[in-house]
C-alpha cells in the first residue's frame, strides 16, 4: 500500500480543516514546500496535495507552489482541487505533477472528465468525496443526492482507474477510518482506491494494508503527533 503524506493548501500556507469547514482551518506550516521536503527526508516517495482555495473559487493561486513541490523534491506529486479544465491539467503535468485529481467536475462537467481519460488515462484520479454516503462538491460545500459507491462504479465503466474516497464526516477528527465503505470499494475490480478521511493511528493504516487497497493518505494525524509517518514509512516499504 502506498502512503500518501497530505499537504492541504490555503494561502499559500499548509493546513488542515475539521470534516471539510473552511471555519475550522488550522496553519501547520507557512511553507508547503518544506513541508514536502520534510516528508521526503522521512522515506516517503508519494504526496498528495489539496489546493483548498481553487477547490472554492476556481483560482490558480497556489498552482506555482504546487509545481515547485514537484519540481524540487523526487516525490510523486498527486494534486487537486478545483480542477475544472483541460488547459489546468496540461500545466500541471506539464510542471511535473504526476497524477491530477478532478473532483467537482468529474460531477458537474462529465464530458470534460471524458476528455481528460481519452488524453491523460493513468495520470487521472477521481476524487470522490462523501458525506454520509453522498458525494459532495464544490470544496465539500455542496452534498448531491449521488450515492457514492454507485459513483465510483460509474467512473470504472467510464476508464477511471484511480478513485481517492474521502469521507468528509470523518476528516480532520482523528476518529478512525470507515473501514466498512473501504472494504466495500476495494472489491470493484481494477479500481485503485486510496482512502482518506479519518486516519489516526497505525492501526488504521494496517487495516487498510490488510484490505490489499491502493493507498492511503494521512493528514492530521501527522500534524498533531498521532502517527509517526516515519515509522509508518519504514513498515509499508
Amino acid at each position: 500500500m502506498k502512503i500518501f503524506p497530505a499537504i492541504d493548501i490555503i494561502g499559500g500556507k499548509v493546513v488542515r480543516l475539521t470534516k471539510g469547514d473552511y471555519n475550522l482551518k488550522k496553519v501547520y506550516s507557512s511553507s508547503p514546500l518544506d513541508q514536502a521536503k520534510y516528508f521526503e527526508s522521512l522515506g516517503a516517495e508519494y504526496l498528495h496535495v489539496v489546493d483548498l482555495d481553487s477547490a472554492k473559487n476556481g483560482k490558480d493561486d497556489n498552482m506555482k507552489i504546487i509545481c515547485e513541490i514537484a519540481e524540487k523534491t523526487s516525490l510523486f506529486v498527486e494534486t487537486g482541487g478545483g480542477v475544472r479544465t483541460i488547459d489546468k491539467i496540461e500545466r500541471y503535468l506539464d510542471r511535473g505533477i504526476q497524477r491530477v485529481i478532478i473532483g467537482t467536475a468529474a460531477v458537474k462537467n462529465p464530458e470534460m472528465l471524458d476528455e481528460a481519460i481519452r488524453k491523460f488515462g493513468g495520470k487521472i484520479a477521481v476524487g470522490v468525496d462523501a458525506r454520509n454516503s453522498k458525494v459532495a462538491v464544490s470544496g465539500w460545500t455542496d452534498t448531491t443526492d449521488i450515492d457514492s459507491y454507485s459513483f465510483c462504479k460509474k467512473m470504472k465503466e467510464k476508464g477511471v482507474r484511480y478513485i481517492i474516497y474521502t469521507d468528509i464526516s470523518k476528516d480532520g477528527k482523528l476518529s478512525g477510518i470507515n473501514y466498512e465503505i473501504f472494504k466495500k470499494l476495494n472489491s470493484i475490480d481494477d479500481l485503485n482506491i486510496t482512502a482518506s478521511g479519518g486516519v489516526s493511528s497505525l492501526d488504521d493504516v494496517e487495516k487498510l494494508n490488510n484490505l490489499n487497497i491502493y493507498g492511503c493518505i494521512i493528514g492530521k494525524a501527522i500534524y498533531e503527533n498521532r502517527i509517526d509517518i516515519k515509522k509508518v514509512l519504514e513498515i509499508m516499504k
